[in-house]
């Protein structure tokens, strides 16, 4: 399987929204990855739209229908009734569920699916009634993976912010690797999909691809906006496809 890349739009929204002006250009840096060769866009519209704007989600859809009807959109965030009745509107291809307080700055936990998984089961329900793909924001913790399935979830994502925050210890990092490796192997167990995402780079990418080499996708967006500063946006996707071992 290859992984896919999705990148995440959220940081250059974050830049954009420092000044009232059009620029720099959420949809038009997302135009620039998916020529580029990236498999979809995703956004967190959180509820003070702090990142992504309500807004920008049906230009982002435009985009994706008129120029790149290939690509996905994914939508990821906290399943308010107003959140989902954004990504209905957008026809988000993948809804990404996560367990986010309003007031977080970034989605920094799985959810506990031994104690969530009655409240997320009808909401999955209705998102694949509506023809999207669901995956739901997990820890590296394969005991609650069991709980995860019975959701009616298609995918998982693992979240791999511990694993980025091991960038100048080896050993801690082969063990996240592990970690997240044991959590993907009782998803695919299970008949779902995995995805991951979260502090996620060039240098880390390869050993996490090398150990689930089933990995679905990555959703990038911080390390790629930090390279997209130095290498330009469609190099940048193009050094993330590399990463996941995609002939560029």
């Amino acid at each position: 399987m290859t992984t896919m890349l999705s990148v995440n739009l959220n940081a250059i929204a974050m830049l954009r929204n420092r000044r009232d002006l059009p620029w720099p250009s959420v949809t038009g840096l997302g135009r620039i990855a998916l020529s580029a060769g990236a498999h979809g866009l995703t956004v967190h519209p959180r509820p003070d739209q702090r990142h992504v704007r309500f807004s920008d989600l049906p230009e982002i859809r435009a985009l994706i229908d008129e120029e790149f009807p290939d690509a996905e959109f994914n939508i990821e965030g906290y399943p308010s009734d107003e959140f989902l009745s954004l990504v209905v509107d957008a026809r988000a291809e993948q809804v990404t569920l996560v367990p986010d307080d309003p007031s977080q700055p970034t989605s920094d936990h799985g959810w506990d699916f031994g104690a969530q998984a009655d409240f997320l089961k009808p909401i999955v329900a209705r998102l694949k009634s509506e023809g999207a793909r669901v995956s739901l924001f997990a820890d590296a913790d394969p005991a609650q993976i069991e709980a995860a399935a019975g959701t009616g979830c298609d995918r998982i994502e693992l979240y791999t912010g511990p694993y980025g925050a091991t960038h100048s210890d080896p050993k801690a990092a082969a063990e996240w690797v592990e970690k997240l490796g044991a959590t993907a192997d009782a998803a695919h167990r299970l008949g779902l999909g995995v995805n991951a995402g979260h502090d996620l780079t060039v240098q880390n990418l390869p050993p996490l691809v090398a150990r689930i080499p089933e990995l679905a996708e990555v959703s990038i967006g911080h390390g790629l906006t930090a390279d997209a500063l130095e290498y330009g946006m469609a190099e940048a996707v193009r050094r993330f496809r590399r990463a996941c071992g995609q002939d560029v």
